[in-house]
C-alpha cells in the first residue's frame, strides 16, 4: 500500500426514497485495494433546542418515540427544511413544541450524530429571555413540556435514567459552561 492510497468512492446507489430519509448503497475502494459497500442514510439535518430560564432550569418535552416503543424525555428539536436555516428552524420548532420564544438564540455546535452510516448534522441551540405563548405542534405532534432543574438533569443523566443523546450533550455542555 502506498502512502498516498486513499478511499475512493465508485458508486452511490439509492436503495430506498422515505418521507425525508433516503438510503443509498456506497461502494467504496479502500486504501488496501478490497471494496465494500456502506449503507448511508441522508438526512435533511436538524436542530435541537437548550431552553433554560433564569432559574437554571431546562424546558424539556415527552414524547412517543416510534423506534424505542415508549415516551422519552428530550430537548426540543426538529427536522430542517429543505435550504432552511438552523436559526430559523430552532426558533420555530421551539415555538411548535413548547408554545416558548427565545429572546436569545446562539448556536452552540453543530454535530455529526452517526457518523457511521449517517449525514445527518444536527444543530444545537441555547435559548435564554423565553417569552411563554400557545404551542403550535404539528399534527402528528403529541408532546408535554416540563421543566426541570439542570442539576437534576445532570444527575439523571450519570445515572443513566436520560438517554437521548441530544439531551445529554446539551445538558453536559450547559453544566460544565455555566458552573459556578
Amino acid at each position: 500500500m502506498s502512502d498516498d492510497a486513499e478511499t475512493r468512492i465508485l458508486a452511490r446507489t439509492p436503495v430506498y426514497q422515505g418521507s425525508f430519509l433516503t438510503v443509498d448503497a456506497v461502494e467504496l475502494e479502500l486504501p488496501n485495494g478490497h471494496h465494500t459497500v456502506h449503507d448511508v442514510i441522508r438526512h435533511p439535518g436538524a436542530v435541537a433546542i437548550l431552553a433554560m430560564d433564569a432559574k437554571r432550569r431546562v424546558l424539556m418535552v415527552r414524547q412517543y418515540r416510534t423506534a424505542f416503543e415508549r415516551e422519552m424525555l428530550e430537548i426540543p428539536a426538529g427536522k430542517l427544511e429543505r435550504g432552511e436555516d438552523p436559526s430559523v428552524c430552532a426558533r420555530r420548532e421551539l415555538i411548535e413544541e413548547t408554545g416558548f420564544t427565545p429572546g436569545n438564540l446562539r448556536l452552540l455546535a453543530s454535530l455529526a450524530v452517526a457518523a457511521g452510516y449517517s449525514d445527518e448534522i444536527l444543530h444545537l441551540f441555547l435559548a435564554t429571555d423565553l417569552s411563554a405563548g400557545e404551542a403550535q405542534p404539528d399534527v402528528d405532534e403529541f408532546v408535554t413540556r416540563e421543566w426541570v432543574p439542570l442539576d437534576e438533569l445532570v444527575e439523571d443523566v450519570q445515572q443513566g435514567r436520560l438517554n437521548d443523546s441530544k439531551s445529554i450533550v446539551a445538558i453536559l455542555w450547559a453544566s460544565s459552561s455555566l458552573a459556578g
